[in-house]
């Protein structure tokens, strides 16, 4: 077991509307691994990045973290890559670091460092309208990566994109992982996408973000194309599937011999 980075303590989050996203959620984060929420829409799990990112607050509970630095060291990448469309890609990827008071000269290292390591050296002075839209997810990435987070959390980043193009992308991702030793917290609705890239996945149900299963998966399996085409893959695939079944009242799948 590794050390928790935060934890959510019966944490209940209600909105003005009188719906009820989240309900007594407990729940860790622990440092180093790849936490995916999966689950249908309306289960909760983007409310959780929300509450984690500061962006909302619980109505009952706390979020307690181990680290109170770390807090203010997050990064996060949403489902729209929310370019400014008038910037150049080093310029949207500078933005975070413009909002600290850091000079463009000073920020230039890291700027094309991240630039960098999401493949993009070559498209710094491009304007978001010149780049596809798994560019401009790499684009998104490299911003929440300018500043060194020790968090990042990932609102279903890849969803919008073609299969192909999602593949790629969270093969960059696992090497982006280990190559940063960061903490990732990522929301999705693929079983396939959290069987891949997760050492943990929590399964929500709706209403109120129940826990309806958790899987753990060995963070030391290699990612790679003969993971996908494994039984293990297979094997995790079918129990979140299973899992997701019961979250939404249907019915086990029938299997056939």
């Amino acid at each position: 077991m590794t050390d928790a980075l935060l934890s959510l303590h019966a944490v209940s989050k209600t909105f003005p509307n009188g719906v009820t996203a989240l309900s007594g959620l407990n729940l860790e984060v622990r440092a180093g691994e790849t936490l995916t929420l999966l689950g249908s829409s309306g289960c909760g799990k983007s409310t959780v990045l929300r509450l984690i990112a500061g962006l909302s607050t619980p109505t009952v509970g706390a979020i307690t973290w181990a680290d109170p630095r770390a807090r203010n060291n997050i990064g996060v990448v949403f489902q729209e890559p929310t370019l400014l469309p008038w910037a150049s890609v080093a310029d949207n990827v500078y933005l975070p670091l413009r909002l600290t008071g850091l000079t463009r000269d000073g920020a230039q290292a890291r700027v094309l460092e991240a630039l960098s390591r999401v493949g993009l050296m070559e498209f710094a002075t491009a304007l978001p309208r010149e780049l596809s839209g798994g560019m401009k997810m790499r684009c998104a990435i490299a911003r929440a990566l300018v500043t060194e987070p020790s968090l990042i959390l990932m609102d279903e980043p890849f969803a919008a994109l073609d299969e192909p193009t999602r593949f790629k992308l969270n093969d960059d991702l696992v090497a982006l992982k280990n190559d940063l030793r960061a903490t990732i917290v990522f929301v999705t609705h693929s079983v396939f996408e959290s069987a891949f890239l997760s050492t943990r996945i929590l399964v929500m149900s709706k209403p109120r973000g129940r826990i309806v299963d958790e899987i753990e998966i060995d963070p030391d399996v290699r990612r790679d194309a003969d993971f996908r085409t494994s039984q293990r893959f297979s094997d995790i695939c079918r129990r979140a599937s299973q899992a997701l079944r019961l979250a939404t009242g249907e019915p086990a799948a029938r299997e056939f011999a």
